[in-house]
């Protein structure tokens, strides 16, 4: 096979290495995937055999956006639902009595998510994909198999509860009328060993995938919504493998208040802490209902805090405590988290609001993030997070090429005075003009290369029909629970946990 070589002359570079290092013009040379060589002094050498030659005069050079949150399962729902409190959208989301997708429709709507990734720049995403009602090695194979097609850098856990849905909630067993008690008291439509049967299908055969571009992590949804049992065969398997492990955790007030009705009083981070499961490989995501002792635990234990602050406000979840995170020493990571709460799959939006939120939670502004600490969540978190052994994340020898180029002759960089705040405050993706990932080029001259874009968008439409009475019935089921989650929400709310992650004056 003939190497596959690159080498990028004459860019501004943004290297995200330990020192921060910047070049205002330096060439960079690809090679097998890997950054070989990065040369601040330009020097002019000839081109070698079958090497691609890039001119980067006006752009700059920078390590691809890491999505280090992200729901593949629902790509093809945007803009489906009003913002709702988190239990009240799951109703809809993901109702109980879910038809299976086909595999066709699983790999289409992976796809389309992925497209418009690699469109904004993004080179590797961490998808904690839900299966309604459960996964099946066909529709993993088809989740993966798309990522294999378009190129991004991909991990793929399985996010499936194992528990009843009456014992994942507060007071739901108080309030339902019998009839929908019994339903919702049934067992899943997997129990565990289906469950790890179906990981064990994803770690054999893809795990390691496409030289190392495509692997494999855990997840248990949350603390709440699976056994200990399941919890401990994860948390195995994860350690075996060196795996990441995705974990959601108090992500809404509700969930604070569960621990308090249905774990002794303990926060969930508690009850995971005291389960021994609370490690450096944990991905914790959202986590804004934390409080001081529980953000002590994460930072003794080394894990990783996935933020997704557009999520946050189009579910009414809270404002995520960044400084009191960061100040810990605790990574954070940034994610879109799924199409259908975000209502796109933007990283630069998500990096915008990141270092705008957290401005209304401190009087002493000096705690206000700062473009450079976006920057890192964006990139060096994203890279922490991904726990691969093949280093992404720097534009450094022996690092994964995986680079994007940004024109900086556009309206977002002109004038030009800061770089990294523009970076962050003003770019909204459409400067970017090339994505590379392990040294192939994905992405150029507006277009995904080797993927049909307009036949995929008019395939997800076809899907989408085929859905719609579906999706209608599915919609009128959810609201025959909606008035006894409604209460089970406002009571939650209505709760004096010690702490207030909403903002202005709630009522």
């Amino acid at each position: 096979m003939t190497a596959v070589k690159t080498t990028i002359r004459n860019a501004r570079v943004l290297t995200m290495d330990a020192a921060d290092t910047e070049h205002q013009r330096a060439t960079v040379h690809v090679e097998d995937g890997l950054i070989t060589a990065v040369d601040p002094f330009n020097a002019q050498t000839p081109p070698g055999a079958n090497t691609r030659e890039i001119d980067g005069a006006g752009l700059l050079l920078m390590p691809g956006l890491v999505n280090a949150h992200f729901h593949s399962s629902v790509n093809h729902l945007k803009g489906s639902l009003d913002s709702l409190p988190l239990e009240i959208f799951m109703l809809y989301e993901s109702p109980a009595e879910g038809v299976a997708a086909d595999p066709r429709a699983a790999y289409v709507r992976t796809m389309l998510g992925a497209l418009e990734m690699l469109k904004c720049g993004v080179t590797t995403v961490l998808d904690d994909a839900f299966f309604v009602p459960s996964p099946s090695p066909e529709l993993i194979d088809a989740v993966m198999q798309a990522y294999a097609d378009c190129g991004i850098r991909a991990v793929l856990a399985l996010d499936q509860p194992n528990v009843p849905e009456i014992d994942k909630l507060p007071f739901l067993g108080d309030l339902l009328p019998p009839p929908l008690r019994a339903r919702a008291a049934a067992a899943p439509a997997m129990n565990s060993e289906g469950l790890l049967g179906c990981y064990e299908h994803l770690v054999s055969h893809w795990h390691g995938r496409e030289q190392g571009r495509l692997r494999a992590a855990v997840s248990c949804s949350a603390p709440q919504r699976v056994t200990r049992h399941y919890f401990q065969a994860l948390d195995d398997l994860s350690r075996k493998h060196g795996l990441p492990f995705y974990i959601h955790v108090l992500e809404t007030k509700l969930q604070r208040v569960l621990g308090e009705e249905r774990f002794g009083q303990r926060s969930l981070i508690r009850y995971v802490y005291d389960e021994g499961f609370l490690s450096d490989r944990l991905n914790i995501i959202h986590g804004i209902w934390l409080d001081e002792p529980d953000m002590d635990l994460i930072a003794q234990a080394g894990s990783v805090i996935a933020h997704n602050p557009i999520s946050n406000l189009r579910l009414g979840s809270g404002v995520m405590p960044f400084r009191k995170l960061r100040s810990r020493g605790i990574p954070i990571c940034l994610g879109t988290d799924e199409a259908i709460a975000d209502d796109a799959v933007n990283m630069w939006s998500v990096a915008k609001l990141t270092g705008l939120i957290h401005n209304i939670t401190a009087v002493d502004y000096d705690l206000w993030p700062k473009a450079p600490e976006v920057l890192d969540c964006l990139l060096r978190g994203g890279a922490r997070a991904m726990r691969s052994p093949l280093p992404i994340g720097q534009i450094s020898v022996g690092h994964q090429a995986d680079l994007i180029l940004v024109d900086l002759d556009t309206l977002a960089f002109t004038p030009l005075n800061d770089l990294r705040r523009q970076l962050v405050y003003c770019e909204n993706g459409s400067s970017v003009c090339l994505t590379m990932v392990a040294g192939r080029i994905l992405y150029e001259q507006g277009a995904v290369t080797g993927v049909d874009e307009r036949a995929l968008r008019r395939e997800a439409r076809e899907h989408a029909d085929r859905l719609q009475a579906t999706n209608a019935s599915q919609q009128a089921a959810a609201r025959e629970w909606l008035p006894f989650y409604r209460e089970m929400y406002l009571r939650a709310a209505g709760r004096d946990v010690d702490m207030q992650r909403w903002a202005g004056d709630v009522e």
